[in-house]
């Protein structure tokens, strides 16, 4: 049994920062694949941040320049510092393992970005 633990979000007015940390517990080893996605309310979720195991990172286009995505292999733990906060960054953000044979979802963590 894999889980993934969140903290970090809440309530942050635009233009601030916040910091999201994801961390497995349970039977894993190693990752392939950790991010971020986010699922605002009535829109679909959307990949907002991953990092490989070879520490390659992508980003969307929308976060690309104020997000930042970083892992710890020790931990297997990944963090997404956001910055410069915009309304529209307002969602629910999961963190996502992929290993070459499974995938895990985190139970998501509220971001609201007040104007």
């Amino acid at each position: 049994q894999v889980q993934l633990v969140e903290s970090g979000g809440g309530l942050v007015q635009a233009g601030g920062s916040q910091r999201l940390s994801c961390s497995a517990s349970g039977s894993i080893f190693s990752f392939n694949v950790m991010g971020w996605y986010r699922q605002a309310l009535g829109k679909q979720r959307e990949l907002v941040a991953v990092i490989t195991r070879g520490e390659f990172t992508s980003y969307a286009t929308s976060v690309k320049g104020r997000f930042t995505i970083s892992r710890d292999n020790a931990k297997i733990a990944v963090y997404l510092q956001m910055n410069s906060l915009k309304p529209e960054d307002t969602a629910v953000y999961y963190c996502h393992l992929a290993t070459s044979e499974s995938m895990y979802w985190g139970q998501g963590i509220q971001v609201t970005v007040s104007s």
